[in-house]
């Protein structure tokens, strides 16, 4: 009798074994559900977000925009939390990465925060809810101008 052994993946969890059946299927579904249109952001960037709207038989876009103020990476279940507030009372709301109805995403700010999840500001009002941006001057701009051209130069070298 000729066994096959398989092939085992060995971790800080653990030994984690190749997966049969079901969830080797289960993975083929997930891989062919992702996205990879969308761009990369994180907790406190500032989004827009193009949601289609069906309204009769019409369909439109509607651009909502605010800030993240979470991510769920889970596979095809990655979702992401977007706060902002509307008439001086605050709305989230829930977009699933794989949605068809979010027809695309579009960083507006980067923010610079320290948390992955920034469940706070739920709390805070006006100036305290502010994110730090990294505000890049005309200065900084032609700064990182001339390095990347130092850079190029002596790469051709």
């Amino acid at each position: 009798m000729a066994t096959t052994k398989t092939k085992n993946r060995r971790t800080s969890r653990g030994t984690q074994y190749e997966p049969k059946g079901l969830a080797e299927k289960l993975a083929a579904v997930e891989k062919s559900v992702i996205r990879t249109d969308l761009p990369n952001f994180g907790a406190g960037d500032t989004v827009k977000v193009h949601v289609k709207i069906k309204e009769g038989e019409k369909e439109r876009i509607q651009i909502y925009e605010g800030v993240v103020i979470g991510r769920s990476n889970k596979g095809a279940n990655r979702s992401f939390i977007v706060r902002k507030i509307s008439h001086g009372v605050g709305v989230e709301r829930i977009f699933m990465d794989s949605s068809p109805k979010i027809a695309k995403v579009e960083v507006a700010q980067v923010g610079k925060v320290r948390r992955a999840k920034l469940y706070y500001i739920r709390e805070l009002e006006g100036k305290a809810a502010r994110i730090e941006r990294e505000v890049e001057t005309l200065a900084s701009v032609a700064a990182s101008e001339t390095a990347k051209a130092k850079t190029s130069t002596t790469a051709k070298k």
